[in-house]
C-alpha cells in the first residue's frame, strides 16, 4: 500500500520524505533532531485530520479566528490621515543616500515573469 489510505489521508511523513525534505531546506540536523522534528509534524498532522473529521453543520460561517467579529459589534476602522512628523529630517538625515527627501535604495536585480 502507498502512503495514502483508502480514505485518502496521508500515513504521515516518513523518514525518506523527510530527509528530503531537510536537504531542499538545507537543514542541518543531528540525528536525533530529525527524528524528533519528524514526529512532532506527524502529530500536528494527525491533529489536523482529527479537526477535519469534526462534522460541523454548513450554515456556521467560516471565521478565521473563534470570536466573530460582525460589523455590528466592530468598530469602525479610523480614518486614514496624513499627519507631519516632526522628526523627518533626523530620520531622513540617517539614511546613507536621498533624493528629493526619498531614500534611495539600491536596485533590486530581478527577472519579468512574462
Amino acid at each position: 500500500m502507498s502512503d495514502v489510505h483508502r480514505s485518502g489521508h496521508s500515513e504521515g511523513i516518513s523518514p525518506a520524505i523527510f530527509d528530503h525534505l531537510v536537504e531542499l531546506a538545507a537543514l542541518e540536523l543531528a540525528p536525533d533532531e530529525a527524528e524528533y522534528l519528524r514526529r512532532e509534524l506527524n502529530n500536528q498532522l494527525e491533529a489536523i485530520r482529527e479537526l477535519e473529521a469534526i462534522d460541523v453543520d454548513g450554515e456556521i460561517p467560516i471565521t478565521s479566528h473563534g470570536v466573530p467579529y460582525t460589523p455590528e459589534i466592530s468598530p469602525p476602522p479610523r480614518l486614514d490621515e496624513a499627519r507631519p512628523c516632526a522628526e523627518a529630517d533626523e530620520i531622513l538625515a540617517q539614511a546613507p543616500e536621498t533624493d528629493s527627501r526619498y531614500i534611495v535604495v539600491p536596485d533590486i536585480p530581478h527577472t519579468d515573469l512574462a
